[in-house]
């Protein structure tokens, strides 16, 4: 008895250790998965409000420069408006008192008249700098030119001490009773502090206007104060985003460029402090804190009482790992206890039966997506989002199909689809290609995405004869069973694509998107016109990147649907 206590201690200790080593990594890994959600969670908000602002300041400029529009077609209309033009030439001094009286009314801080030909009348400042004046006259040409009953612009604008400040200007015409004497009314509205501080308010971010040059930009208007407003100054106007140090807190910035029709950069920086946005996650992360110490003293009691009772199903459990880790996972671990032991060999079983699901669930995933397919999917995690890629994409379509489906029976449709759809599948996995999906009697089929491919304009044109050269032999099996002969048409085209997950957070499809996967698609649909005599059409592009040498007959450019500019285009007839 004596000899045998030893390894008993050994083993408690042992099991102590397991038991509460594995809680442990358990609570660990939960509280860094939290802590990591949490901080995706207060990101994705933070994101969102940042997204909501920007929305939410061209929503408010919008809506007030369109009731600017308005109330300035109204105030054109306006018998005392229409006196200003009755004479021979407006009278500056009567039009900038009207100026002053509608600008009052319209609660904009200043408005200019200004001639057809972009000559000031009158404004309500008096003597306007003629750097105000100018991008006013250029909205005026700019909508002469177009023939826009409006024109508006953002621009830097200097104020009476010489800093400027950031507003939106409109430009409106308007006719006198005599039309040649017509007239353009410019408007202007500041982005302020009262602008910043609403739009504050609003979207629940601080809001900084930055003017300067490309590589020094300062604030011109902020929520935060002077100092803290600097610290977030972009270094160039298109930098995108970043998270900036503000008086010891952490701001997720956001920079949108304002394009200015004056001198100059503009930008307007969104921002919103991460400490702020995680302060009610940072008191769940306590809680799970004590409540993890509470579970490892918990699993330590549990561990040193029932030690003595372990050993054996222990044992088992430890033997049937061996057997789930071979790869077996139809054999169940019996235990008839009803305490913790039970309840995880119950949970081992149905950790088996996951794992069995999860071999199943792969086994349809190769069955139903190409393997390349299944692994990004898998490897990517399902996220949405992709990558700009140049590929080459092939579109092949059954010719006459759906005259075809009339004459014959469904079930018999169906298998011949699936006969000829296995024929063109291996012929693109063999050049490396991927297919992307099956559209009716057609399919979609990548060469360079999602596995990159240095030839995969070669690859697509060599698939495309050997799939010609493959229907011949189906047509002479068909024949021999008394069956229809098939007929099909191909384009190709190579273009820079976007590729990667596409759907929602709940399906996703893995795919390219780009206006070269259209032009392949109809590239493929004018192999059915009579005049091209051709069943594999490729485009200029495709050719261009191709490195083989190949029988081609030029068909110079044709129309495509769907876009202005026409593709060349060639029919290809094998190898030289």
């Amino acid at each position: 008895m004596s000899s045998r206590f030893p390894r008993f201690r050994r083993f408690s200790s042992r099991l102590l250790l397991l038991i509460v080593g594995l809680v442990a990594l358990a609570q660990c890994a939960n509280y860094i998965f939290v802590v990591r959600e949490n901080r995706k969670s207060a990101a994705r908000r933070i994101d969102e409000g940042l997204e909501q602002g920007a929305l939410l300041f061209k929503h408010r400029t919008d809506a007030k420069l369109d009731e600017l529009w308005n109330r300035a077609v109204m105030m054109s209309r306006d018998d005392a408006f229409q006196q200003l033009f009755l004479g021979d030439r407006p009278d500056p001094a009567a039009a900038r008192s009207a100026l002053n009286t509608y600008s009052a009314r319209m609660n904009v801080p200043f408005m200019v008249l200004l001639s057809p030909g972009g000559s000031r009348i009158g404004d309500t400042g008096g003597a306007l700098p003629r750097a105000a004046l100018r991008p006013f006259q250029e909205l005026v040409k700019n909508a002469s030119i177009s023939g826009e009953a409006r024109d508006q612009a953002f621009a830097h604008l200097p104020d009476d001490r010489g800093n400027g400040k950031l507003y939106a200007l409109l430009v409106v015409p308007t006719h006198a009773r005599v039309p040649e004497t017509g007239a353009w009314i410019g408007l202007a509205i500041p982005v302020d502090h009262r602008f910043v501080m609403e739009l504050k308010a609003d979207a629940r971010v601080e809001v900084t206007v930055f003017f300067g040059r490309s590589d020094a930009m300062m604030p011109i208007e902020s929520s935060l104060p002077a100092a803290e407003a600097k610290m977030a100054a972009p270094s160039s106007p298109e930098e995108a985003d970043r998270t900036v140090r503000v008086a010891g807190n952490s701001y997720v910035t956001v920079y949108w460029p304002v394009p200015l029709i004056t001198p100059g950069y503009a930008a307007i920086a969104m921002q919103r402090s991460l400490e702020a946005e995680l302060a009610p996650d940072l008191e769940l992360e306590r809680f799970l804190r004590y409540l993890s110490l509470v579970l490892l003293a918990v699993a330590a009691l549990l561990a040193v009482r029932f030690a003595r009772n372990l050993s054996e199903p222990l044992r088992e459990l430890a033997a049937h790992t061996q057997v789930v880790a071979r790869g077996n996972y139809n054999i169940r671990l019996n235990l008839d206890r009803e305490d913790e032991i039970g309840q995880l060999a119950t949970s081992f079983n149905r950790m088996s039966e996951g794992l069995a699901e999860r071999d199943q669930i792969r086994d349809l995933l190769d069955k139903n997506l190409s393997p390349e397919i299944a692994a990004q999917l898998v490897s990517g995690g399902g996220a949405l989002g992709g990558e700009e890629l140049e590929v080459t994409v092939l579109f092949v379509d059954i010719r006459s199909f759906t005259r075809l489906s009339e004459s014959i029976p469904p079930r018999e449709v169906l298998a011949l689809l699936n006969r000829y759809f296995d024929r063109m599948s291996v012929i693109v996995e063999i050049y490396l290609g991927v297919v992307d999906k099956y559209m009716g009697d057609a399919i979609m089929a990548l060469f360079g995405a999602p596995v990159a491919l240095p030839n995969h304009a070669d690859n697509a044109i060599l698939a495309a004869l050997e799939m010609k050269s493959a229907l011949a032999r189906l047509n002479a099996e068909l024949a021999t069973e008394g069956g229809t002969k098939l007929a099909f048409g191909i384009g190709i085209n190579t273009a820079r694509v976007i590729a990667g997950n596409i759907g929602s957070s709940r399906r996703l499809n893995y795919s390219v998107l780009g206006d070269g996967v259209n032009v392949a698609a109809r590239l493929q649909d004018l192999t059915r016109m009579s005049q091209y005599r051709a069943d594999i059409l490729v485009s200029a592009a495709t050719l261009r990147v191709a490195r083989g040498q190949y029988r081609v007959r030029p068909l110079g450019a044709a129309p495509v649907r769907g876009r202005d500019e026409p593709v060349e285009i060639f029919a290809v007839e094998g190898m030289d």
